[in-house]
Order: C-alpha cells, then structure tokens, then sequence
C-alpha cells in the first residue's frame, strides 16, 4: 500500500504545473502524458514523426494527436503484457531493427546524413529503436492474447450475425476466377548468352575509356538509375538482391564487375564509394530479348496442345502435367494458385493483365488462344507463353452461409476481436492512473476516456 501511495505522488509529481518536463541530454523535454508508470515525452513524438519522413510517409496535420492516442493505447497493452509476463524473440527484432535501419540510411543518403537528420549516433538510435521494437513485440503480443481469448465461434454465430446484419453491411464476395495453364518458356540459356555478350562488349568498351555513366544512359534497362547515369546514389547492401549487394560490396571504387545475375536480370557494376555496409554504384542491367521466332515455336506448340486437348485425345491435366514448363502447377495438372494465399480463386486485381485478358471472354471449361504473359520471378517476372482455361467463375455476391461461410466466420472472428480490444482500453483507460498534458486538448481523440484524463 506504501508503495501504490509513493508511486502515485511521485506520478503527481511529475505531472504537476503547467508543464511536465524531464531531462534529456541538457535539453528540457516536455512529457505529453504519463500512462501508469509509463512516460511518453513530445520528443518521443517528433522522433516518430521523424522516421516517418524519413521513410517518405507523409504526416498529416492531426498526426501528432493520432501518434499520442496509439502510444498511450500501446502503453495500456505493454503494461499487461509485463504483468503476464510474455517474452520477446530477439530474431524478430533483430531483423526489424536492420530493415529499419537499412531504409532510413538509403532514404537520407548514408551513415553521417541519418546521424544528423535524428541529432544522435547510430548507436543510440539502434539502442533506442531496439527498446521500441521489443516493446512493440510485448504489445503485438497483448493484443494477440486480448483477440484470442474471444469464445469458440460456432454456426450459431455467424447466423446470429447473418440475422442482425443489415444486408449492406454484409461482405460483398468479389468475382472471382478458377483457372488452370500450360506454359511453355523461350529458350531462355540462348537469350541469356546474348544478353551476356552485350554486356561484355559493353565492358570491354568501359574498359578501353568510354564512360559508363554514358553507356548507361544508352543502353540499361533499368529505368530508374539509367537517366541518372546508372548511379544508383547511396545505399545501404540489405535493400538490394543478395547477389548484387556481394557483387559491389567486392569491387574497389574505379573497378567494373564481372556479368552478376540477379532476378531483374544481368548487371555490370562500378563502385562509386563505400561506407561500411551501405555504398553508391552505377550498373547497367539487360535482360534476355526473346525474337519472333520464339513466339512462333511456343505457339505452335501451345496450339498444337490446345488441338489435342479439344479433340479429346488427352486431358488439359495431363498435358500440362506431361508438358508445362511451370513448375508450380505442372504437378497440379495446370492448376493455379495465388503465390501469396495458395488459393485456386483469383479475384481480377490479383490476375496479371494478359492472364485476364484471356480469360475474360471465355466460358468456364473454355481454354484461350496462346498468350504472352509473365511468371512470378524478380520484380517484373519472366516471358512466358501460354494457354490459359478458364475453370470457374464465382460471380460477385452477398456473402452467405451456403457458400461462404468461412468469409463470414472471419468477419464474426474480427468483429469479436474488436469487441474485446476495445472493452480492454475503455477498462484499462478508467482503472489506470493516466495523466495528458492540456497541450493535447483540442486532439479529439477516438474514445471519450482520454478527455477524462487531461490535466486542468
């Protein structure tokens, strides 16, 4: 009891006059409001706000009201999740902590940019950062277990839902497609032999005194950086692709690289300069050029296919099993599935273009002429010639129980979850000793409890 008494006057205390402050390296930091035993100070807030920018969000004007209430919403969480004791894995943070780090230090342009941007050293702000993540990681956690300690859902209670529902409210089920592919590739070894030649030439050129920068903006596939001369300005190693990254990382300034393959295709790199593990270079990609003549052969054969299947003489399953050079959904006989979900049901914005525009005409059981598209590799995806059938359509709907009930048991499962998160704040609002400084009283925070809880 002794201890709650001395608590609570030193809380007072803190948060007595008209401005609640603390120290922080010389400088009188403004405390924005105490959750607890929690502090949260204005400057916990313009840090947010500064990584923010820092990582190209934009902040709106009410943004340092919204930033308070989710903090202090956080400290309600963080504060149980002590009280029962949950761990943090340090894998998790770790990893956090490095994406983190390595968008910031590119976004400001290197070590000593991002040092003078937060006024603080690299070390402090991993230090710092670090201490946010695993208390994030604690309160993901508490809204986890807050979430799940909801009842068991049953069929009684997504027709509950169904029955008190109004019908606009209810899930609207978009179209969705069913369908299945045999793909045939060009001859992709050929390709990235010529691509590999020019890359070469180009080498040799560079080599012998011509410009990279000039040959660059001639000749790389990379639009980005090709107008800039291939440069791609100061980055950290960790947001480019590992084979890249290693690549440069090797190179003295001055030097130009062997071809380095990556998903987005084939480079030549010059190393500009490097800062520990971030650095600045210019490269220029090419990617395989597939003619005419490759079309033509995959879509004879493709057609060829489409001819025998259509006859009846084999199954769309086994040709594709027998002659798909997709691996994915040769073993399914063709099927697709979205690469994200594993879903056989597409809705259109997860289809790629030219898939859709196969399909979009066709009847279910109908198979496409042969198409040009592309597969799930690198960040554009490689040319891939196929033909497409269209297996199902799910027209758009209403959800219901029939036929999508496991949409609507999600939907109760949020709903309820909701529920609980919500009940947890308003209680832990009203039972926790909170205090908010009167700076923060034209916020209009989402839940009437907060404007209780600012000082006079």
């Amino acid at each position: 009891m002794k201890t709650r008494i001395l608590l609570a006057a030193v809380l007072a205390f803190v948060c007595a006059g008209a401005s609640a402050q603390k120290y922080s390296g010389g400088v009188i930091d403004r405390t924005a409001a105490v959750v607890g035993g929690e502090l949260i100070t204005v400057s916990d807030i313009e840090a947010e706000i500064k990584v923010q920018r820092a990582q190209g969000l934009n902040s709106a004007y009410n943004a340092r009201c919204d930033l308070l209430e989710n903090m202090m919403e956080a400290k309600l969480f963080l504060m149980q999740a002590r009280v029962d004791s949950l761990t943090v894995s340090q894998d998790m943070v770790e990893a956090e902590l490095k994406n983190r780090m390595a968008q910031v230090r590119t976004a400001l342009g290197g070590d000593a940019e991002a040092e003078a941007y937060f006024g603080k050293s690299l070390y402090d702000l991993r230090k710092e950062w670090r201490t946010q993540m695993e208390e994030n990681s604690l309160i993901q956690q508490e809204q986890q277990k807050v979430a799940g300690d909801i009842p068991q859902l049953t069929p009684y209670d997504v027709r509950q839902y169904l029955d008190t529902a109004h019908q606009a409210n209810l899930p609207v089920i978009p179209i969705k497609y069913k369908m299945s592919q045999i793909c045939v590739y060009p001859d992709r070894k050929a390709a990235a032999l010529e691509v590999k030649a020019k890359l070469l030439a180009l080498r040799e050129r560079i080599i012998n005194g011509e410009k990279f920068s000039t040959l660059a903006r001639l000749y790389s596939e990379d639009p980005g950086s090709a107008r800039k001369g291939g440069e791609l300005g100061m980055a950290s190693k960790d947001i480019f692709w590992p084979a890249f990254s290693d690549a440069a990382m090797a190179l003295r300034p001055g030097i130009i690289s062997q071809i380095v393959e990556t998903p987005d295709g084939f480079h030549i790199i010059e190393v500009i300069e490097k800062k520990g593990d971030m650095f600045n270079a210019r490269h220029i990609l090419l990617k395989p050029k597939y003619t005419s003549e490759d079309r033509e052969k995959a879509f004879h054969r493709l057609d060829s296919l489409k001819t025998l299947i259509t006859d009846g003489k084999m199954s769309f399953e086994l040709a594709a099993r027998f002659f798909s050079e997709d691996p994915a959904s040769r073993t399914n006989g063709g099927q697709m599935a979205d690469p994200n979900t594993g879903s056989a049901y597409f809705e259109i914005d997860q289809l790629k273009p030219e898939d859709y525009a196969a399909v979009k005409g066709l009847e279910p059981g109908q198979i496409s002429e042969p198409i040009e598209s592309r597969d799930n590799e690198g960040r554009d995806g490689n040319l891939v010639y196929k033909i497409v059938r269209l297996d199902k359509i799910i027209p758009a709907h209403s959800a219901t129980f029939e036929t999508d009930y496991t949409v609507l048991l999600d939907e109760v499962r949020r709903g309820k979850q909701m529920e609980a998160i919500d009940k947890f704040i308003e209680k832990k609002i009203d039972q926790t000793y909170i205090i908010i400084d009167p700076m923060f009283k034209d916020c209009g925070f989402s839940r009437e409890g907060w404007a209780k809880k600012l000082r006079k």
